[in-house]
């Protein structure tokens, strides 16, 4: 499946979200997941996307100043925040344990199945492990696989 034929709605997780503000590895797929959709984030994304940046920057591969513009740059994205609930957080407390997998990674699930929507990830772990439940298979799509 490629970029252009992904549904109209989508939930990104963070691993994208940077993907738009720093130059990574399948960063121009990433950046044409934005043009026409609508693009859903639970509130959790803003923590996880500036823990990313911060450890950019802890590791040297971002100036502070390269961090703060990034921000900017993201906080500017078309994005569509979805607060988490006590029943969005259980939600995602049940697929982890189905999963076996974070409850991070699950509320972007749970969001997305409350969107009857797919996330789109570049986190491979979390689509594989995804790809292998029974009902969930095809519920998270990884990036790079979008060609």
């Amino acid at each position: 499946m490629g970029v252009t034929d992904l549904p109209s709605t989508l939930v990104v997780d963070a691993s994208v979200g940077v993907k738009w503000v720093v130059n990574e590895p399948d960063s121009d797929d990433a950046v044409a997941l934005i043009a026409g959709r609508r693009l859903i984030v639970p509130g959790l994304f803003w923590v996880e996307t500036a823990n990313v940046l911060a450890m950019k920057a802890k590791r040297g591969e971002l100036t502070r100043a390269a961090v703060t513009d990034a921000w900017r740059d993201l906080t500017d994205a078309p994005l569509e925040m979805v607060g988490l609930t006590a029943d969005s957080v259980s939600s995602a407390l049940m697929l982890a344990q189905d999963l076996a997998h974070t409850v991070y990674d699950c509320a972007y699930l749970a969001v997305a199945l409350a969107a009857g929507c797919p996330v789109v990830t570049a986190d491979r772990r979390f689509a594989t492990i995804v790809a292998g439940h029974p009902y969930l298979a095809g519920r998270v799509l990884l990036l790079n696989e979008m060609h």
